[in-house]
C-alpha cells in the first residue's frame, strides 16, 4: 500500500508539472486518492469527508487569515505611495552608482517581503527599482534577480509564513521565529553577495530611459529643494513617518512578542493613519481590503489545499503505510542528512516533490508523522529549501514577473541565483543538523 501511495504522489507531481491541474486541485485530488488507499471510510473518524475534507480544509486557517491581512497591507503601501517612496528614496541616495542602487533595492524588497511575499512583493519593489537599476547599468538578469534575493532576504521575517510552518507543522511561534532568525543570516549574505558579484560580473550596461532624461533635462533650471517637492507632489511620494509601515508588525511581533495577526493589523492602521484623510479613510478601507482578497485568493486556495493534503497523509493507514519506505531512505545521520538534502535541492524547483506549497507540505506531514525526523529539523528542512523555490523556481510567479518585466526569460534568472539560494539552503541544512540531529 505505501508503493501505492508513493506511485500517487508521483502522479500527482505529473499533473503539476505538466500543467494538467492547478496545484490547489492537483493537491486535493491527490490527498483524497491517499484517503482511500489508506483505507479511509467515507464519513465518520479518520474518515475521506469528515477528517481529510472538512477537518483539513479549514486547518491552516490562521495562515489564510495572515496571508489576506499582509495582502491588505501590501495594497495599502502600493496605494498610498509608500512601496514607491521607499524605493524612490533609495535609488535617489544611490545617484549613478549601480552597486549602491542595487544594494538600496535589495534593501526595500526585503523590507516589502516581509509584508507580503511573491508577485505583489515583485512589483512594489520592482516596477520602480527594476527601469532604476538597468537605467545605471545593472545588467538585466542582475536586476531581476535583485529582487528576488531581497524578497527571500525578507522571508524569514515574513510573519505569514511564520504562521504557515507553526500550523502546518505544529509548532509554537516562537520555535519558527527561532530558526527563521538564524536562517535570516545566510539569506541575507548571500542575498549581498549576489548583488556585489553580479553588478561587476559583466561590467555596467547603460540603457538611460528616455523619461529618466527628460526628467532631468526638464528640472535643470530649478533649485534642487523645488526639484525634489515637485516630484513629492508629481509622483505622490507618501510622508516619512508613513514609511515605517512595513516594520511596524515586525517591531511588535518581534520586540514585544505580539501575535502574529494583531501585529499586522497595527501595520495596516499605521498605513492607514499615516497617508489618508478621515474622509477618504472608509472608502480606501474597503477598496484596499477587496484588493487584498484578490491578492490573497491564489494563496488561500493553496492553503486550503495542502491542509486537507495534511489530512490524508496523517491518517493512521497512510502512516502505517508509508513508515517502513520513509524510515528506509531517510538519512539519520548529520553529515548524510545535509549532503543527501543538498543534493536534493532541484527537487523544490518546477513546482517538484519538496516543493513545501505543494507536495513538499505532504512529505513534510509524513516525515513528522511517521517519527522519522523532529518537527523542528522538518521546519529547517522545509524552510531551507523555500528560499530557493522563492527565488529560483521558474515557474513561481514572482520569478516570471520579475524577468520578464526586465526583459529576460525566467530560465536565465534561475541559472544566475540558483548557485547563491542553494548555498543559503545548504547553511540552514547545516543549522538544522548540528542542533536538530
Amino acid at each position: 500500500m505505501g508503493i501505492v501511495i508513493l506511485l500517487l504522489m508521483l502522479a500527482g507531481v505529473g499533473l503539476m508539472l505538466t500543467r494538467k491541474l492547478p496545484t490547489a486541485f492537483a493537491l486535493v485530488l491527490l490527498a483524497v486518492a491517499i484517503a482511500f488507499v489508506a483505507g479511509a471510510p467515507l464519513t465518520g473518524e479518520n474518515s475521506v469527508l469528515d477528517t481529510v475534507i472538512q477537518q483539513g480544509a479549514p486547518a491552516l486557517a490562521a495562515t489564510m487569515l495572515a496571508v489576506l491581512i499582509g495582502s491588505w497591507l501590501g495594497k495599502l503601501m502600493e496605494e498610498t505611495g509608500i512601496a514607491g517612496t521607499l524605493v524612490r528614496k533609495i535609488v535617489e541616495f544611490g545617484g549613478d552608482r549601480p552597486t549602491v542602487v542595487a544594494l538600496g533595492v535589495l534593501a526595500v524588497s526585503a523590507l516589502i517581503g516581509t509584508v507580503t511575499g511573491s508577485a505583489p512583493a515583485a512589483m512594489m519593489a520592482g516596477i520602480i527599482g527594476i527601469p532604476a537599476m538597468i537605467a545605471v547599468g545593472v545588467p538585466k538578469t542582475t536586476a531581476a534577480g535583485t529582487i528576488l534575493m531581497g524578497i527571500a532576504a525578507g522571508l524569514p521575517f515574513e510573519l505569514p509564513v511564520w504562521q504557515f510552518f507553526s500550523t502546518a507543522l505544529e509548532l509554537p511561534i516562537d520555535t519558527v521565529k527561532g530558526f527563521m532568525m538564524k536562517l535570516f543570516p545566510f539569506a541575507a549574505f548571500f542575498a549581498v553577495l549576489f548583488v556585489l558579484v553580479e553588478t561587476r560580473r559583466k561590467g555596467v550596461e547603460h540603457a538611460w530611459s528616455l523619461a529618466s532624461a527628460a526628467e532631468r533635462s526638464g528640472d535643470g533650471s530649478k533649485g534642487a529643494g523645488e526639484r525634489r517637492r515637485n516630484r513629492a507632489r508629481r509622483m505622490g511620494d507618501a510622508p516619512w513617518y508613513a514609511l515605517l509601515a512595513p516594520a511596524v508588525p515586525l517591531v511588535l511581533a518581534l520586540g514585544f512578542e505580539l501575535p502574529i495577526i494583531p501585529s499586522m493589523l497595527a501595520g495596516v492602521l499605521w498605513a492607514l493613519a499615516t497617508t489618508t484623510r478621515p474622509g477618504q479613510l472608509n472608502k480606501r478601507l474597503l477598496r484596499t481590503l477587496y484588493g487584498g482578497f484578490e491578492v490573497a485568493a491564489p494563496p488561500i486556495a493553496l492553503f486550503i489545499a495542502i491542509g486537507i493534503l495534511l489530512a490524508a497523509v496523517k491518517l493512521p493507514g497512510a502512516v502505517e503505510a508509508l513508515d517502513p519506505l520513509v524510515k528506509a531512505v531517510a538519512p539519520a545521520n548529520p553529515v548524510v542528512f545535509v549532503v543527501v538534502f543538498t543534493l536534493l535541492v532541484p527537487l523544490c524547483l518546477y513546482r517538484g516533490p519538496l516543493n513545501v506549497y505543494g507536495l513538499g507540505a505532504g512529505i513534510a506531514g509524513v516525515l513528522i508523522a511517521a517519527g522519522i525526523y523532529p518537527a523542528v529539523a522538518v521546519l529547517g528542512l522545509t524552510a531551507s529549501y523555500n528560499q530557493v523555490f522563492g527565488v529560483s523556481d521558474p515557474t513561481s510567479t514572482q520569478t516570471v514577473w520579475s524577468a520578464q518585466y526586465s526583459g529576460v526569460s525566467p530560465h536565465q534568472v534561475m541559472v544566475r541565483t540558483l548557485p547563491y539560494v542553494w548555498c543559503v539552503a545548504l547553511g540552514g541544512l547545516i543549522l538544522t543538523a548540528t542542533t536538530q540531529l
